[in-house]
């Protein structure tokens, strides 16, 4: 029974760090990619990414190393199976991705914040952040679908 409700932690936690990251996503590029470029939207959506992003992908980025190496532990495996240490290797790598896009986020935020505040447009800089944002969140997305891959199936 313990096996079980671990690895339902493990599964449930795993897909809100998954699902924030495709939301989060999906607000960014798309609301500030909108034509119209709403600064006050855009920065309403800045300030709830970033409280997001720590609740839940904090807290599940947190508890899915736990969980892991809980059914590790509980499952027998060895933590030398290669779908283990190459989970692992991405997860780190997804870690290392998501990391500075934090100090991004609050970036992006404060300056359309200040955007709306002076009543200007977005600077330079938000945009030169948010290229970067985007292109640290795709190796951590394609690393967290292989992590998932490898959960899955446990090849040997």
């Amino acid at each position: 029974m313990e096996y079980l409700i671990v690895k339902t932690l493990h599964i449930l936690s795993s897909t809100i760090l998954f699902g924030t990251g495709i939301g989060t996503a999906f607000y960014m590029l798309f609301l500030t990619l909108d034509r119209a470029r709403d600064i006050r939207a855009i920065a309403v959506v800045n300030k709830w990414v970033v409280r997001g992003d720590w609740l839940f992908t904090g807290t599940t980025g947190i508890l899915q190393p736990l969980t892991g190496f809980w059914l590790i532990h509980l499952a027998g495996y060895p933590m030398s199976s290669r779908w283990i240490v190459w989970s692992l290797i991405l997860y780190v790598v997804a870690f290392f991705c998501w990391a500075p896009v934090v100090w991004l986020q609050i970036r992006l935020r404060d300056l359309a914040q200040a955007a709306v505040r002076d009543n200007t447009d977005l600077p330079p800089l938000y945009w030169r952040y948010l290229r970067t944002w985007v292109a640290l969140g795709i190796p951590a997305f394609f690393a967290l679908v292989i992590v998932f891959y490898l959960m899955v199936s446990k090849p040997t």
